[in-house]
């Protein structure tokens, strides 16, 4: 309800500048003042930047798009190269969730035996956090000349980003005991004493459908697996959900987009320097800036994108 509220005064208040710049200048154009003119159009700017960032949340349309967001990182096929890929990605949302000011809970770190991670999961809370981080689902190709490579061979790498709302704890969603395997191991990383001195980290693997949550971040093993069963809930509901978008997609005899398993975005090194976003058409050439979390022209074509496929689907 605030945040309607918001909208709507917004709207309102634009709507009165609007109104008292156009007296201003006929007042202007009456009187011949250039000044008054120049006043005018200083007001316009400002209004038009205001408009633009109203604009911009009529994109969060989804039921979701306000909540916080559970982010996970997992290395694909590939090794050493893939898991160096996938510490890339994790740096450059840090850097952009940081600059975004979303605060940031790394609930678990599977780290590579050589270099970079294997998984990483983290809980984003800020303003639109998971409509802002929705366009990141799905796999993401590196195509390098490797640093691993004595002979500085050109090498393709593949990482997947899995995005799923936060959900407040859904005593409706009944998960049998019987479909989980719960597995404790020692934390890894940086975390003070507690860390690798007790089995205080805790695995859950959702048998019928193969989902598996880690967290290692709580100082507890009951607050690990609490916070576990917090993400794995999550997961399974937007599981559920895609199923459901799917079915529609069916019915309408389209092909549903995979959420997972499809590329969406590849950076690109060598043999030149361009990130493309392969379902909105959005360009980069500055790929340094993107790594560093330069991501909102990303963002910003994936929620237009999605509000036309929206529209178009009504």
């Amino acid at each position: 309800m605030a945040q309607l509220e918001r909208t709507v005064d917004s709207v309102v208040r634009l709507e009165g500048h609007l109104d008292d710049s156009e007296v201003l200048l006929d007042l202007a154009e009456e009187a011949d003042d250039d000044a008054a003119r120049r006043e005018v159009a200083s007001d316009l700017t400002r209004i038009e930047s205001e408009l633009a960032t109203l604009e911009r949340e009529a994109l969060f349309f989804d039921e979701y798009d306000a909540h916080d967001a559970i982010l996970a990182v997992h290395a694909g096929a590939g090794g050493v190269e893939a898991q160096d890929w996938a510490e890339m990605l994790v740096r450059m949302y840090q850097r952009y969730l940081q600059e975004a000011g979303y605060t940031v809970t790394v609930e678990e770190v599977s780290e590579g035996e050589e270099a970079g991670v294997k998984s990483v999961t983290m809980t984003v809370r800020g303003d639109h956090a998971y409509g802002n981080l929705e366009s990141e689902r799905g796999v993401h190709r590196l195509v390098r000349i490797s640093p691993f490579d004595s002979n500085a061979r050109r090498h393709t790498s593949f990482a997947g980003v899995d995005v799923v709302p936060e959900l407040a704890d859904d005593e409706s969603m009944e998960i049998n005991p019987d479909d989980l395997r719960i597995d404790t191991y020692r934390s890894q990383g940086a975390g003070g004493q507690h860390v690798n001195k007790t089995d205080s980290a805790v695995r859950i693997t959702h048998l019928p459908s193969g989902i598996v949550v880690q967290c290692q971040n709580e100082r507890s093993q009951l607050q690990n697996r609490a916070r576990a069963m917090a993400i794995l809930k999550a997961r399974l509901h937007e599981m559920a959900r895609q199923e459901r978008m799917a079915q529609v997609d069916e019915i309408r005899g389209e092909q549903g987009e995979a959420a997972w398993g499809r590329q969406i975005r590849s950076y690109v090194m060598q043999p030149y320097q361009m990130v493309k976003d392969l379902r909105t058409d959005v360009e980069v050439g500055n790929i340094a800036g993107v790594l560093n979390g330069d991501l909102e022209p990303f963002i910003d074509g994936y929620l237009r994108w999605r509000r036309l496929r929206h529209e178009s689907s009504d």
